[in-house]
C-alpha cells in the first residue's frame, strides 16, 4: 500500500495553521528542528516514518498513530481525554486517574529526575523530567542542566516576596 507523504505534509501544515503556530513554534513545541518541520510539510517520500513524527503528533494534539492514519488515507485522531478511556485502563499500572496525555508522556523516553514541590496548604506539585527516547549522553547532560536551572527557579517561586498563603 502506498503512503501519501504529500497528504501528511498538508495535514501537518493545516493543523499547525489551525493552531496559529509557525513552523518555528511547532518545532519548539515538538522539540525538533525547524528544518525537520519543513521537511515533513514538504511531503518528501520516505521509506520509513521518522521518529520526529511522534513528537509532532503530540505537539499538534493528535493521538498516537495519527500520522500513519493520514499516510494511509485516513484522518488524524484528536487526543481526547475521556473518562471512559481512563476507566478502561488497568488500575494496577500506576497510571489510574491520569490523563492519557500524561500517561503517553510518562511512557516515552528515559526518566531523568523527579521532584515534589510544596504549594500552599497541603497541595503539592509533582514534576517528572523525561528525556528524548534516543537521546545521546550529551543531550541527556544538556537536559539535566536545563532541568537544574528550571528547578532552581521553581523552588525560588515559593520563597519570593509574592508567596503567601493569603495571596491569591
Amino acid at each position: 500500500m502506498s503512503r501519501d507523504w504529500v497528504r501528511l505534509g498538508h495535514a501537518i501544515e493545516a493543523a499547525r495553521d489551525a493552531k496559529g503556530m509557525t513552523q518555528v513554534a511547532l518545532a519548539s513545541a515538538a522539540d525538533i528542528s525547524e528544518s525537520t518541520v519543513q521537511n515533513l510539510e514538504s511531503g518528501v517520500e520516505r521509506k520509513r516514518q521518522p521518529p520526529s513524527l511522534k513528537k509532532v503528533e503530540v505537539a499538534l494534539g493528535w493521538a498516537p498513530g495519527s500520522a500513519e492514519s493520514i499516510l494511509s488515507g485516513g484522518e488524524p485522531v484528536p487526543l481526547v481525554e475521556t473518562p471512559q478511556v481512563e476507566a478502561a485502563r488497568p488500575a494496577d499500572d500506576g497510571t489510574a486517574g491520569l490523563p492519557l496525555r500524561i500517561v503517553q508522556e510518562l511512557s516515552d523516553g528515559p526518566l531523568l529526575d523527579t521532584t515534589v514541590l510544596p504549594l500552599s496548604g497541603d497541595s503539592r506539585m509533582v514534576i517528572v523530567v523525561k528525556g528524548t527516547p534516543d537521546a545521546s549522553p550529551e543531550q541527556i547532560r544538556r537536559d539535566l542542566l536545563a532541568w537544574a536551572k528550571a528547578q532552581a527557579l521553581l523552588q525560588d517561586l515559593d520563597s519570593g516576596p509574592e508567596s503567601s498563603d493569603t495571596a491569591n
